[in-house]
């Protein structure tokens, strides 16, 4: 397939799954103004079901180009630093979702943090216009050649090495924000830089992002959760072991039964969001058999794992490893959930004030604690 033929599938593919209607302007943007492609290194990555290995655009152009139209839902990995995922071309739907829960307007003044390759600027460049534009990026490396990329196709923006906490001090107020990687504290600096009513939005927690108002006197910012998906942490945020790590060093501490409803329950986003916020060190995935039995993993990063296979008898067979019972804690949290009448991913926001962040439901009177 040429480029255009990827162009083409991919613009299909959006199309079915409704390009925000309240934001025709991505379209264009997207797919003529500041194409995919044209922000992608020559080399990216690829995992192989044990490695991350390189894709040379020179030596297998056309698996470097599926790779960066790989479709709606999938990132594009564009750095690996001592084994895991540093930088991507986030997937085409979240890219478009949080732009359109920006909602950037012509001539506003947008601060982007974390530049990247420079994709998510030259569309705010599109959108905002010249020079309204500033992106800062942690990695020199990655600033330099997102600065030299958006300068080279016409988009006037100012790229600035630093950390992307800090905001961009010295320059004007914003009346839009936009975070490219999550941080479990929304850093007071971004709203003390904004305008009052400026719109900030950001990933939390690598799961899920949300939109905040900033307030009239610019004492608080608040707002409501937008999307459900996984986002890389910060740069020099620990991530911990990951449950390959843990599953083969700690070895079976204990094994034992729960409801298969509480395991099925675990695919459901508005749970999986609750128990972030309930239980923000667990970290669960899961997977459905072609029999319909599910499977969840979960682990804390650090010391305990934990698995659970639901049965045809309406059981689930539960082992964990480590000094904690995470699927205990899970169990207890999905009741908190249901006794809490079970809201949607949607009925959640959060506001930051200072030196205090909390996520709610329905209200900003109702914190969602466990």
């Amino acid at each position: 397939m040429s480029l255009d033929d990827h162009i083409r599938a991919l613009a299909e593919a959006l199309d079915a799954q409704g390009w925000p209607v309240d934001s025709p302007w991505l379209r264009a943007a997207v797919l003529q103004a500041a194409r995919r492609h044209v922000f992608a290194p020559d080399r990216l990555w690829e995992w192989d079901g044990h490695h991350h290995v390189p894709v040379d655009r020179a030596q297998d152009p056309d698996r470097w180009a599926s790779l960066v139209y790989a479709g709606p839902d999938e990132p594009t990995l564009t750095q690996i630093t001592d084994g895991l995922p540093s930088s991507s071309l986030s997937a085409p739907s979240i890219v478009i979702d949080m732009l359109d829960s920006l909602m950037p307007e012509p001539g506003h003044h947008v601060l982007e943090l974390g530049t990247g390759y420079g994709w998510n600027a030259a569309l705010l460049a599109h959108r905002a216009g010249p020079g309204r534009v500033v992106s800062v990026e942690t990695d020199p490396g990655l600033a330099a050649a997102a600065h030299r990329r958006l300068t080279e196709h016409g988009f006037d923006v100012t790229v600035l090495t630093g950390d992307g906490d800090l905001g961009a001090p010295g320059h004007r107020p914003f009346d839009r924000v936009i975070a490219t990687y999550a941080v479990e504290q929304i850093p007071w600096a971004w709203i003390e830089q904004c305008s009052p009513g400026a719109r900030i939005v950001t990933p939390w927690g690598r799961l899920g992002h949300v939109a905040l108002t900033v307030a009239d006197d610019s004492g608080s910012a608040t707002g409501w959760v937008q999307g459900l998906a996984t986002f890389m942490p910060r740069r020099g945020t620990g991530q911990g072991h990951d449950f390959h790590d843990l599953h083969t060093t700690i070895p079976t501490s204990s094994t034992s039964t729960i409801p298969a409803e509480d395991v099925h329950a675990l695919r459901d986003a508005s749970l999986i969001f609750s128990l972030r916020v309930t239980h923000p060190d667990v970290r669960i995935t899961t997977a459905l058999a072609p029999d319909g039995q599910v499977t969840a993993h979960a682990h804390d990063g650090h010391t305990t794992w934990a698995t659970a296979t639901t049965r045809p008898d309406g059981h689930a067979r539960v082992e964990q490893g480590g000094p904690c019972s995470l699927m205990t804690e899970i169990s207890q949290g999905y009741q908190h959930w249901q006794d809490r009448g079970a809201p949607s991913l949607w009925d959640f926001g959060m506001t930051v004030e200072p030196g205090r962040q909390y996520i709610w439901c329905k209200t900003p009177q109702e914190p969602w604690e466990s």
